[in-house]
């Protein structure tokens, strides 16, 4: 069994970064619990959308989030490819940057300051309806109140868990695609590309795995270093 105690390194060992993914997995599963962390990747994939409409010269009008875990993010202008590869993808990115800002003490703390400053302002610009902005209130709640417990050990390996979380949704939901024959972003992108939505689908699970290969390549790097 991995060491949980209080003394937390920079970056884990091997066996508390299986603990912490085998956790994440376990939460993201278990009904109930799953569901303000399945609202966490809605967001992030909702938001990744609207962040490749801006970067495009797009707009974004607004944005939804259910209680499923589904979202939609409502978009004018920019490129109609880009904005709907970015969902899975940036989503998963997401996933990998919480997970690396979480190795730094300072870091955690100023990331999950700046993730909820970035809910925040999501609220304010781009939630309309009454469940979205109660879904991304309990998200404002669930990144500062961790900030109300200055000294507490387990900050790193939290944001960590909830970055692998990120991560492993990303990787789960586009394979509810595969049964869906005319909705969803992989249809979108093969109706814009002519390229099988099943192929799109394959990507984002791949870029997802990816991701998940380079955060255990750090931990794995970085404990090699200290042998």
């Amino acid at each position: 069994m991995p060491d949980v105690g209080p003394a937390i390194s920079v970056i884990p060992s091997r066996s508390r970064f299986l603990f912490e993914l085998i956790t994440a997995f376990v939460m993201t599963r278990v009904p109930y619990l799953s569901v303000p962390f399945k609202w966490l990747e809605s967001y992030f994939h909702e938001v990744s959308h609207g962040v490749g409409a801006l970067l495009t010269g797009g707009a974004v009008s607004h944005i939804q989030l259910f209680p499923n875990g589904a979202g939609l993010c409502f978009t004018q202008g920019g490129s109609q490819v880009v904005t709907a590869f970015a969902g899975y993808f940036g989503a998963a990115l997401w996933g990998w940057l919480i997970f690396s800002l979480a190795n730094s003490r300072i870091k955690a703390r100023a990331s999950l300051g700046i993730l909820g400053f970035c809910v925040l302002m999501s609220l304010v610009l781009w939630a309309r309806d009454l469940l979205t902005i109660v879904i991304l209130f309990s998200l404002l709640i669930l990144f500062l109140l961790p900030l109300k417990l200055p000294n507490w050990a387990g900050l790193q390996s939290l944001l960590r868990m909830l970055g692998l979380m990120v991560i492993l949704n990303a990787m789960a939901s586009p394979m509810v695609l595969f049964g869906l024959s005319d909705q969803g972003d992989a249809v979108k992108l093969a109706d814009l590309t002519w390229i099988p939505a099943g192929l799109w689908v394959l990507v984002w699970l791949a870029s997802s795995a990816t991701i998940l290969w380079f955060c255990w390549s750090s931990v794995s790097r970085h404990n090699q270093k200290q042998q």
